[in-house]
Order: C-alpha cells, then sequence, then structure tokens
C-alpha cells in the first residue's frame, strides 16, 4: 500500500520521501512501483524513470508537508509513528494515515496537533482503485479536510468522507462479507472457488471475497475486525475462527504465498 500511494503522488508531480523500518521493504516496494508504471506506460501512461525520480529512499522521517502512514494495522505501532513524526515535521504539516479501522482520534492524541491528524484511506491496488475515504477525527479541522479531499480530487481520485468510528464505512461493510465467505468455506457450504464465483457472477464483483482476502492479507483482515468487535462491542463482527486458523498457520494470502487459494 505504501508503495502504491508513493508511486500515484509522485506520478501527480509531486515529491516524496519512501521510508520503512522493516530492511529491504524500501527496495521491494521501489520494484513493485517500476513493475506497475512500466505496465501503465504501455496503455500510455507516464514514463517510468521520470516517476521514480521523484521518489527517494530514506532512512528516517524527513521534513514534509505531510506524512501518508501505511504501516502495519497495529494502534501501537502506529501511534508511536504519529508521536515521532510530530516531533520531525514542521508544525503546519498534515499527518495523514492509510488505516482501515484504527480510530483517527486515538493516533491524533498522540500528537500536539490533534487538529492536523485525518484519515487518509486507499484501496488496493492505489494506482487502479479511484477511491479515497477521507476520516476526520474529533478534532481534525475544516482546512486539515479539504487539504486532503483537494489532494486527493488532484491524484486522479473520488474522495468520500466518513466518520471516524470502527472501520469508518468501507470496512464496516466490506470485513462482516469476507467473514461470512469464510463461514461458508468453514461449515461446508461451498469450496472457496465456488464461493468467490457465486459473488462474482452472482454479484458482478470483480474479485471474489475470500480472492480479496488474500489479497488484503488474511492477518490484516482479522486485524480490522478485531477493532470493529472491540469498538462496536457486537459479537457479529468477531473474526471468523478459520480465518484466525489460517494466519495462525502463516497463510497469509498473496505475501505469504497461500491463504484461501495458492499463489506461484
Amino acid at each position: 500500500m505504501g508503495g502504491g500511494i508513493a508511486q500515484v503522488v509522485a506520478a501527480s508531480g509531486r515529491r516524496v520521501s519512501l521510508h520503512d523500518a522493516a530492511p529491504g521493504a524500501v527496495e521491494r516496494g521501489l520494484e513493485a512501483i517500476g513493475k506497475s508504471l512500466a505496465k501503465l506506460a504501455e496503455k500510455g501512461g507516464a514514463e517510468p524513470n521520470e516517476v521514480l525520480a521523484r521518489i527517494a529512499n530514506v532512512d528516517e522521517l524527513v521534513p514534509a508537508d505531510l506524512m501518508i502512514e501505511a504501516v502495519v494495522e497495529d494502534l501501537k505501532v502506529k501511534t508511536e509513528l504519529f508521536r515521532r513524526a510530530d516531533q520531525v515535521l514542521p508544525p503546519d504539516a498534515i499527518l495523514a494515515s492509510n488505516t482501515s479501522s484504527i480510530p483517527i482520534t486515538s493516533l491524533a492524541a498522540a500528537t500536539l496537533r490533534p487538529d492536523r491528524v485525518v484519515g487518509m484511506h486507499f484501496f488496493n491496488p492505489v494506482p487502479v482503485l479511484k477511491l479515497v475515504e477521507v476520516i476526520r477525527g474529533l478534532e481534525t479541522s475544516d482546512e486539515t479536510a479539504r487539504a486532503i479531499t483537494e489532494l486527493a480530487l488532484a491524484l486522479g481520485k473520488t474522495p468520500a468522507e466518513a466518520r471516524d468510528l470502527p472501520g469508518f464505512v468501507s470496512n464496516r461493510i466490506l470485513m462482516p462479507f469476507i467473514n461470512e465467505a469464510a463461514y461458508a468455506v468453514l461449515e461446508g457450504v461451498a469450496e472457496p472457488e465456488a464461493v468467490d464465483t457465486i459473488a462474482k457472477l452472482g454479484f458482478a464483483h470483480p474479485m471474489g471475497p475470500l480472492a480479496l482476502a488474500d489479497l488484503i492479507g488474511l492477518d490484516t483482515c482479522v486485524a480490522i475486525m478485531e477493532v470493529l468487535h472491540q469498538g462496536l462491542g457486537n459479537p457479529k463482527y468477531a473474526p471468523c475462527p478459520l480465518l484466525r486458523q489460517y494466519v495462525q498457520a502463516g497463510r497469509l494470502g498473496r505475501k505469504s504465498g497461500r491463504g484461501f487459494f495458492t499463489y506461484g
């Protein structure tokens, strides 16, 4: 997700500093960006080298007008990052999160600029999907929300505003759908291939819920559902036991090579 966000921002003519604490993560991200740009160039997109030239690989957070955080879906990890960003970035910089479910208000509370903290939730694959969910925390200012909305439009995206409640809009709808598909497999209603075929052809979805879960990452799906379950207090949001079991087995989806389906 971080690489995809860096790509669309750089493709808009802006300069980007790409940072990840995990060794080799930025290099892998840049490689993926290069492949994505090459495919888009074949369809008339921007020259890959021109876009890549606007992306810098940095070892630490740097002063910038905007930070878009896209780290693991873990409140403690994100909170610490926002605390550090608050110290490094200029006082008028905006701190945005690509979180799928974690409250923006909680992240804002770790900073001295809660009015400049906002959710900017992209969708995967970022260069292709048009939606950006804009989430206002309790103290997010009109100016901040407007700036992020205008940026989304400048990136060729369609912004839609949501309130800062667990899962926002997108995942409050999507995750129960994925969860119920997992239950259909667990209870022997159908095999994964049949579940996804029915969803694709019956609902005109481009991708079935189980393949989508594999793309998102089953560990990320479970983490989002945990936030929904805890935040809303409704047992219908608890992750399906099969999802938990797959995560325990290391079957995380595409990124591990196997989830509901197997990948080469």
